[in-house]
């Protein structure tokens, strides 16, 4: 009997020991920088780095919008360029035309991306940026290594608030509507950080959030990921929506549509962020 109980202490000490590895490995990917192996190998498969993956999966649904600010950004205006069929899809975001778009990937053309812009108070800012997409076309190696790194360029509107609490410590991104995982393996695109042709002022949350519960830019840029992993031709638009002279967009309409019919959406994502009030007009951010 002695040594049936001195193996059941050796095997709980076990099992606590292996307890404990698990805890400290998943506390060192948490906060792991962009050097970390891990860090990398996320990066080159998605696109954005591990520690910001397992934040918006972690705390999503504590930060995603309300309906209630989403709407604060649906003007008359607004709603006008989107069209009259438009459904809060519960996570942050809506849902355009039914989920359904018009786009058509089933075309001999071989993978391009371009970008239009406009004038707003004597600055330019993108308005729509078009692509047909293939693995081709996807970038699995990171910024530093395509020599697209950060620059201290920043896009129209740009009124940056730091130290706020929560998921996202900052109010706003270099937000892309063509990303680089997903056209930086297109040659002759400028994917970086600072084309004002493909780059405008959008909120951490509406450019970061990736989870179900959370549906930011970065959620459905990984439906469009996935797809292209798997070898498909996507048709992917992308249009900021302005209402009147501001500076700011409204929100961002994405739209994609694969070749074999497969991947489909057609939604607009907002540029709100809880807890933050913005002025669209000149950019200026207030903390609530």
């Amino acid at each position: 009997m002695a040594k049936k109980s001195k193996l059941s202490k050796q095997t709980k000490s076990f099992i606590s020991l292996i307890v404990l590895l698990i805890s400290i490995g998943a506390g060192w990917l948490t906060t792991s920088d962009s050097s970390d192996p891990v860090n990398q190998l996320v990066s080159m498969i998605t696109g954005e780095s591990a520690t910001k993956v397992s934040s918006n999966h972690s705390s999503s649904n504590q930060v995603t919008p309300s309906q209630e600010l989403a709407e604060t950004v649906l003007t008359d205006n607004v709603k006008a360029q989107l069209g009259s069929n438009i459904e809060w899809n519960g996570a942050g975001a809506y849902l355009v035309n039914g989920n359904k778009t018009s786009l058509n990937a089933r075309v001999s053309s071989k993978p391009y991306a371009n970008n239009k812009t406009k004038l707003v108070q004597g600055q330019s800012v993108p308005t729509v940026a078009n692509a047909l997409l293939s693995k081709s076309t996807r970038q699995y190696r990171s910024r530093e290594e395509t020599g697209n790194g950060s620059t201290s360029w920043t896009p129209a509107g740009w009124h940056q608030v730091q130290n706020l609490s929560g998921t996202y410590s900052h109010a706003v991104d270099r937000g892309h509507l063509l990303g680089y995982a997903l056209v930086g393996g297109l040659k002759g695109f400028d994917a970086s950080t600072s084309n004002p042709d493909n780059v405008a002022t959008q909120t951490a949350w509406a450019n970061e959030a990736s989870s179900e519960d959370s549906t930011g830019q970065n959620y459905y840029e990984g439906l469009v990921r996935r797809a292209l992993d798997q070898n498909k031709r996507v048709r992917y638009r992308v249009t900021l929506i302005y209402d009147g002279d501001n500076i700011l967009a409204s929100g961002t309409h994405l739209e994609a549509k694969s070749s074999d019919g497969s991947l489909e959406f057609n939604v607009f994502i907002p540029n709100v962020q809880s807890g933050l009030t913005i002025d669209y007009y000149s950019g200026q951010i207030s903390v609530n």
